[in-house]
Formats: C-alpha cells, sequence, structure tokens
C-alpha cells in the first residue's frame, strides 16, 4: 500500500529499472539490436502504437528489432534506451531490453497505416499495465526533450546522442545537456464550509473546471509556490499546504506536485478574482453541486492528478470527468 494520500497514480507507475550504467557503454545500442529479448516501443507525433487486440488486451505493441521499417534502426535515429521490464504480469519476462524509437511520418506510416492504432497517452494511460503507462510516460517526456534539444542552448551548435539517448552534447563547447523537468504544482483549495475552489482555464472550452496549478519560479519553494500562484491565479490567500503526492506530466515535460490547502482564516474573503489571463471564471462547489449533472460542467480525467485529488475530496467517483 502506498504512504502517499493519492496512491498510485496513473502516471507514477512504474515497472522499468531504468538500469543506468548500461547507457555508458559506447557499444549499447550494437547489443541490443542483436538480442532477440530486445522489444522496440515505436512513437510518432508522442503517440504509441496500440497492441493489435488493444479493446480486449489494452496494451503498448512492443516489437522485434526485425519488424522496424527499413532504415528506422539506423545510427541517426532517435533511439533512447528505456531500460529493462520488470514484474511478471506482462507478456514479455522480467529483464526484457525496451528501447524507444521515435519514427517519422514515413516510417510510421510503413509500420501502420491505421491511424486509429497509435495511441495518446491521455485518453489510454488507466487502461494501461503499470509497465505499459510508466513505459509510455518516460518515452513521451524523453522524446520531448530531443525535439527541443537538437541545437545547443548555449553555442546554437547541432548536438549528438550519446549515454543510450539521455544526454545531448554540444559538440563545439564539448558540454554534456541533460533531460530537464519543470516542476508545477496543483492545489486543492478548501474554505470553512469545505467547498472546493474550481477554476476554467482560458484555453479550455467555458464549462471545464480544474483544480489552480502553476509553475515553480526560480529560487521558489513548492509551498511558496502554491501560495503565490493561488493568489495570482484567483485572490485567495491559503495556508499549511500539505503534500499529498506527484505525478510526471509529459505535455510536454513537467512534474505535478500535489497539495491540499485551506483557505487563510485571516484572510477577509471577498469576491473572487480570476486573473483573466489564465483563468477566466472561479467558482466555489459543495459535494451537491459537483455531484448535480444538471450544472454541465466537466471535470479532469482520470489520467490527471487533479482527478485524483479532486476524488480524494468527493469521497467517491466524479460525475462529469473527461477522456482527458
Amino acid at each position: 500500500m502506498s504512504v502517499f494520500p493519492l496512491g498510485n497514480l496513473p502516471l507514477s507507475r512504474q515497472e522499468i529499472d531504468r538500469d543506468h550504467e548500461a547507457r555508458s557503454r559506447p557499444e549499447l545500442f550494437a547489443e541490443l539490436w542483436a538480442d532477440p529479448r530486445t522489444r522496440i516501443l515505436p512513437m510518432n507525433r508522442g503517440r504509441a502504437l496500440a497492441h493489435p487486440n488493444f479493446a480486449s488486451r489494452p496494451a503498448l505493441a512492443l516489437i522485434e528489432v526485425r519488424d522496424l521499417p527499413v532504415g528506422s534502426g539506423a545510427a541517426g535515429s532517435i533511439r533512447v534506451y528505456l531500460g529493462l521490464s520488470l514484474g511478471d504480469t506482462n507478456p514479455e519476462p522480467a529483464g526484457t531490453p525496451l528501447v524507444l524509437v521515435v519514427l517519422d511520418d514515413a516510417h510510421a506510416d510503413a509500420l501502420e497505416p491505421d491511424e486509429a492504432r497509435w495511441l495518446n497517452l491521455r485518453t489510454v494511460a488507466t487502461s494501461l499495465s503499470s509497465r505499459d503507462a510508466g513505459a509510455f510516460v518516460e518515452s513521451l517526456a524523453i522524446a520531448g526533450w530531443h525535439a527541443s534539444h537538437t541545437h545547443s542552448p548555449r553555442s546554437g551548435a547541432p548536438t549528438t546522442i550519446e549515454k543510450g539517448g539521455w544526454v545531448r552534447r554540444d559538440p563545439e563547447l564539448g558540454i554534456e545537456l541533460f533531460p530537464r523537468t519543470d516542476m508545477a504544482i496543483i492545489v486543492g483549495i478548501v474554505d470553512a464550509q469545505d467547498r472546493i475552489l474550481l477554476g476554467s482555464n482560458a484555453l479550455w472550452e467555458s464549462n471545464r473546471f480544474s483544480l489552480l496549478a502553476g509553475f515553480v519560479e526560480p529560487g521558489e519553494s513548492l509551498e511558496a509556490a502554491a501560495l503565490r500562484e493561488v493568489f495570482e491565479e484567483s485572490g485567495v490567500r491559503i495556508k499549511n499546504p500539505q503534500y499529498l503526492g506527484s505525478q510526471p506530466w509529459p505535455f510536454p515535460a513537467s512534474l505535478m506536485v500535489g497539495f491540499t490547502a485551506e483557505v487563510d482564516p485571516d484572510f477577509a474573503e471577498s469576491a473572487l478574482v480570476p486573473d483573466g489571463e489564465e483563468i477566466l471564471d472561479l467558482r466555489w462547489f459543495s459535494r451537491e453541486e459537483l455531484g448535480d449533472p444538471a450544472n454541465g460542467i466537466i471535470l479532469p480525467g482520470p489520467a490527471s492528478i487533479a482527478h485524483s485529488i479532486l476524488t480524494r475530496w468527493y469521497g467517491g467517483e466524479l460525475p462529469q470527468a473527461a477522456a482527458w
């Protein structure tokens, strides 16, 4: 049983030994390509390939090296050694080497032209096994980093891929560039009446609501970020943020850190003040209001940490949850 209040969050599940030491072997991919146990996770445009019988067996398609389209396993392709499969609930035995290969559109179409078999993580995360969910999250995050670091931010030179796909090198300066994660907080805020505060983002349809969230700034603690972001987005002062759990959110490179917090009793509560840029609407919801289908609101889907925080407060499954 998890020691964290939110339990085993959908995108935090892991059944892969990342096998860090193997990344430094210069002939790692030659070894993997010669190993008949190696399985490839193909990805294209942030989508992973579904198992042919996904409807009855919700799993990713892990293919053999020989089944890759011609040229997609060449040295210049983006390949990342994900590690060794763990657990005994997957078709492949524990210890199976897993490799991400990012395919361009032509190679993806050659491998599988049916667009319906290319999966979006947000819509399938809760259906996948812990091994497959973890592999999808890991692959999506590292593939996104590669896409944004083709050139060095220091010199502008094209970078080269090293260490199993986990480092890019600036050849002019000789420096290593490592993947980075953007820290963000998300807060379930309750008032003295045990209502929860939800906001509607400017990028969403007007009836979609979720918890308030934001990025941590340089030199700022997670708790300080929670206090600042909530006030900036809503005008509400909170106190006593309590850690609930964390979940990677690779869209493109975040780690969402969940808190619950109370409205500061010394705060003279007045009308909610949405910032007008990110948040256009704010509302306090009781459990009865949130559970009433007549309100027509859309809530966060089950893959998100927001869904788990809301479910914990609500005391059961949420109505009107979105697919993501």
